[in-house]
């Protein structure tokens, strides 16, 4: 015997049981000059375009991906808001390095209470002292998202701040990293590098950061911590831990630093 219900047009016949039909969801909607953004992002990641090198013009990129120059144009504006791309006044646009001047610190944010005198040295000093390879601890492992036994390097460094008394230390910082993609990576490459670590890890190793999540709190400095920064135990010191990620949203560093901010202090800007 046929049922006289009739189902309307395109619907979902009910389930077995009588319950009513599960109704799937609709597809998100993405803007184009969005579409237009993931397609540029998987260039980067891809690595068709170096950092510091031009990017080609919106008329051409227009061209290849067949929407119009506004679109691309729309699309490289968010990637330059995001520090993924850099825009020279009546040269072109970049691909972000950590070589840019005005980009290659933008991860530290320690800045003297005092403002230097002019002539005054403000870059930090770094001192190594340690760069091993070694089996990633459990909480490498999630945060890094690597796989149990996977190999990490742990570096291990100060920076000091230059001062009329001489060299002071300002930050003792810890960083993991991938052992696989940072393989080759040794305590005599750092040691000879002069530019920024974040700079290193472009052209040694292929890898650009280029954003990173920071959590900050007060801590009473360990009586190792406080041989190495030259206080005394139970100092008050600022703990950053950041987790610093490449293309794709994938981890790539976790860093631990601790402040000593008896004369310098931690800035960043919200908007």
């Amino acid at each position: 015997m046929m049922s006289d219900t009739v189902q309307p047009t395109g619907s979902k016949p009910a389930q077995p049981d009588g319950s009513p039909p599960v109704q799937e969801a609709a597809p998100a909607f993405s803007p184009l000059y969005r579409q237009i953004k993931q397609r540029l992002v998987r260039s980067l990641q891809a690595a068709e375009w170096q950092p510091g090198q031009a990017i080609p013009s919106e008329m051409e990129l227009a061209a290849r991906f067949q929407v119009s120059q506004g679109t691309v144009r729309k699309a490289i504006d968010e990637l330059a808001t995001d520090n993924l791309l850099v825009r020279r006044q009546g040269k072109g646009t970049f691909v972000a390095s950590h070589a840019e001047q005005a980009t290659q610190y933008r991860f530290l944010r320690l800045v003297a209470d005092a403002a230097p005198h002019e002539g005054t040295d403000t870059r930090l000093q770094r001192q190594l002292l340690t760069c091993r390879r070694m089996r990633a601890p459990a909480e490498v492992v999630r945060q890094l998202a690597l796989k149990p036994g996977d190999p990490a390097v742990q570096v291990q460094r100060l920076l000091l701040a230059n001062r009329p008394e001489g060299p002071v230390p300002m930050v003792l910082e810890d960083l993991w990293l991938p052992g696989t993609t940072f393989k080759g990576l040794s305590a005599e490459r750092l040691v000879a590098w002069r530019g920024p670590m974040y700079r290193l890890f472009e052209v040694e190793f292929g890898v650009h950061m280029v954003r990173a999540e920071e959590k900050l709190r007060a801590v009473a400095a360990s009586a190792e911590d406080a041989a190495l920064l030259a206080v005394p135990a139970g100092s008050p010191l600022l703990l950053v831990e950041r987790l610093a990620y490449t293309y794709g949203d994938q981890p790539m560093e976790l860093r631990r630093g601790l402040y000593h901010t008896e004369h310098h202090h931690y800035r960043n800007e919200l908007s």
